[in-house]
This record gives structure tokens, C-alpha cells and sequence, in this order.
């Protein structure tokens, strides 16, 4: 069953190559749940979602040639899209705080898993800080890069992505304790 649905991505990838705006959208149907839930943690709104998700699909279609074929569609579009969606807060940030700090003091905390949060949960959190601080705790915490990686793609340096990770996550466990945590001390 798996090696029948990689021969059909396959098929519809080859016919995006050739242009086949029906496959176009078959492509973009398949991938559009995906897609969406990567650009909302990255936007303020569904509107600014969905125009990120579509320029991330306009650069698939653009660049689908280019796509290596032996490595995953799913990765090189979540790449894709990530990128899209930096590019997106670049070009549209008001200001970003870019304090560099060259020392952070990082606060352990322990609290409840949080597996019993729905995903507009998380992203009514995420949505509840400052852009700059949400999108350097979506590249670390969920998309793996590293404070290095992350200073380059948003031109800010190590410490200021360390620096604002802390005060994401900071920030994250006071809401979280405020609306979701009703075990903790200070709740009534």
C-alpha cells in the first residue's frame, strides 16, 4: 500500500513538472492540511496563513524540477514553506526586538504534559507573544534548527535568538499557567 502511494505522488509530481494544472491542484489538495499547519504557527491569522501557504505552493510549482526525486516531497515542501514563511515575517515585521544578551539564564520549570491541549490551543499561545519570539521558538523547539541556523535566516545574532527563546518560552509557561494550568498554586 505505502509503495502504491509513492507511485502515485510520483505520477503527480512528474505531471506538476510538465505543467498539468490539474495535478497542480491535486498536489496542493493533498498537501494543503500540511501546509497550513506549519504557516499558522508562523502568522497572526488565517488570512496570513493562507497567503503564505500559497506562495509556498507558487514556489513548489516554480521550482518542482528541481525537487530531488529520491529524497521525500513532504520534507523538501515543509523546507519550502518553512523558508516562505521566514521570508513572509521578514518583509512584513514592524519592529523586531533584537536585544544581545550574551548570557541567558535559562529557568527550569516542570509542569503537566500538555498532550490534553487542542492544536488551537497551542496556537492561541504561540499567537499570544510577540512574532519575533513565536517564530525563534517554532525554528528550535518544533523545527529543529539550531541558534546559529536560526540568527542567519532572521539576520539577528546567537544570543538575541537565545535571548528571545527564553522569553518565548517564558512567556508561554505564564499563559499556559494562566488559562490551562488549573493545578497550579496561584489558580483560584
Amino acid at each position: 500500500m505505502q509503495i502504491e502511494k509513492k507511485e502515485i505522488e510520483s505520477k503527480i509530481l512528474k505531471a506538476c513538472e510538465r505543467g498539468s494544472l490539474k495535478h497542480q491542484e491535486v498536489l496542493y489538495r493533498k498537501f494543503y492540511a500540511y501546509g497550513m499547519s506549519i504557516t499558522l504557527r508562523y502568522t497572526k491569522s488565517k488570512e496570513e496563513a493562507i497567503e503564505v501557504l500559497n506562495d509556498s505552493f507558487l514556489k513548489v510549482f516554480e521550482n518542482i524540477k528541481k525537487f530531488d526525486k529520491k529524497k521525500s516531497f513532504k520534507s523538501w515542501f515543509r523546507q519550502i514553506t518553512v523558508n516562505t514563511s521566514i521570508d513572509y515575517f521578514r518583509k512584513n515585521k514592524k519592529i523586531i526586538q533584537t536585544d544581545n544578551i550574551e548570557e541567558c539564564k535559562t529557568e527550569i520549570f516542570e509542569i503537566e504534559t500538555i498532550s490534553n491541549l487542542e492544536i488551537d490551543d497551542i496556537l492561541k499561545l504561540l499567537n499570544s507573544i510577540p512574532k519575533q519570539y513565536s517564530i525563534i521558538f517554532n525554528l528550535y523547539e518544533i523545527e529543529g534548527y539550531n541558534h546559529n541556523e536560526i540568527a542567519e535566516k532572521l539576520n539577528i545574532s546567537d544570543s538575541t535568538s537565545r535571548a528571545n527563546l527564553s522569553r518565548a518560552k517564558k512567556m508561554l509557561r505564564e499563559l499556559y499557567k494562566k488559562n490551562y494550568y488549573t493545578n497550579y498554586a496561584g489558580a483560584v
